[in-house]
């Protein structure tokens, strides 16, 4: 795959500060890519509307980052290719070259990533050259397997098993998550339930949804679910369960949705688009591992200790 790191100085001589907003601590570039998704998402609320875009893919789409040349990141972020360039000297970086190496490095062995978004690309491609309406189940079944793939990639086993400590260790359970991800949430809250936590399923119904989670304190965990455009239900009790010093965990499709950002563990997960339609399958894969985890914690946790 071709860089464009030629053109960056061109964008860099174009660049222009256009009353952006810039990060404060940005003398030094962070030593690895770790440390920089930390340092941005420290500094998130903080940016300009179009740093922010930048930033959100950079959470998001690590491997293509890396991997693309400056022009495409910048159609993708919808941003101009100079945009990018003062992200990227924003945060201490001498340009966007630099800041794309921080992620390459941690790629150089991980032939899988690479595979995955290749094998994303050429799926769209297909799709959109068959005529709509045809074979729309192969299409799906295939963007799904392609979701589920990546699934394990962006969870890792320390979050699942903080995901699963969190439960574990909460009073009550409150489960949140409106109109798309209203399954999910249902079904985490039916899981559980059968599993012998306390459950409170927060669904709203009659308009009480706040009064339901005015009920959250600072022994209980809010499990909430919420995807881009991002139900304001759910951000409202995501709010309240902080304010209210309860653990949250959040199931999302960013690190820096507004139900991720404030969570003691965020898991991400990016489910399959088909002609504009978004699937489920990713999403309730994840919330199925998270309750079978939960009840092998549970029942180890049950178990007596032999004495020696």
């Amino acid at each position: 795959m071709a860089f464009d790191f030629h053109h960056e100085n061109e964008y860099s001589r174009r660049s222009e500060t256009r009353g952006e907003i810039m990060p404060a601590n940005s003398s030094k570039p962070p030593a690895t890519a770790e440390e920089f998704r930390a340092r941005l998402l420290e500094d998130y609320d903080g940016l300009s509307k179009r740093l922010k875009q930048i930033a959100r893919y950079v959470l998001d789409e690590p491997n293509e980052l890396a991997l693309e040349t400056l022009a495409v990141i910048a159609k993708r972020c919808g941003v101009q290719p100079s945009a990018i360039v003062r992200f990227a000297q924003a945060f201490g970086f001498a340009g966007a070259s630099q800041m794309q190496r921080l992620f390459r490095d941690g790629l150089l062995s991980a032939n899988s990533a690479i595979g995955y978004g290749e094998r994303v690309r050429r799926f769209s491609e297909s799709v959109s050259k068959t005529p709509a309406g045809e074979g729309l189940l192969t299409e799906f079944v295939e963007g799904n397997i392609l979701a589920l793939q990546n699934l394990s990639e962006t969870v890792s086993e320390r979050e699942m098993r903080s995901a699963v400590d969190l439960i574990a260790r909460a009073s009550v359970v409150h489960v949140a998550g409106f109109r798309r991800a209203f399954p999910i949430s249902a079904y985490l809250a039916y899981s559980l339930q059968q599993l012998g936590k306390h459950v409170q399923f927060i669904d709203g119904v009659g308009g009480l949804a706040k009064p339901q989670a005015n009920t959250i304190d600072k022994n209980d965990l809010l499990i909430a679910v919420s995807f881009h455009p991002y139900a304001p239900e759910t951000v409202e009790l995501t709010d309240i369960a902080a304010r209210n010093g309860a653990k949250i965990l959040s199931i999302s499709d960013s690190r820096v949705s507004p139900i991720a950002k404030p969570a003691d563990v965020a898991l991400q997960v990016h489910d399959s688009e088909v002609r504009s339609f978004r699937s489920l399958a990713a999403s309730m894969c994840l919330a199925q591992a998270v309750a079978i985890g939960f009840a092998f914690e549970a029942e180890r946790s049950r178990k007596p200790v032999r004495k020696k």
